[in-house]
């Protein structure tokens, strides 16, 4: 077992960096949509989506 753990030390490592980089997206998608926030972040007057958006429902386009 310690040998295969040698072997892949590097594997191991950035997968878990990258395993904490989607954990760490999926905390703050989480946490804004909570708050209220939008994903987009842009103007809805060029967005298919927005009589969906929650951010349109607030304001008029």
């Amino acid at each position: 077992m310690i040998t295969w753990i040698t072997a892949n030390i590097g594997t191991i490592i950035v997968s878990l960096i990258l395993i904490l980089i989607v954990i760490g997206a999926i905390l703050s998608i989480v946490k804004d949509k909570k708050q209220g926030r939008s994903a987009c972040g842009g103007s809805c007057a060029h967005c298919k989506m927005c009589t969906s958006c929650a951010s349109s429902k607030r304001r008029t386009v």
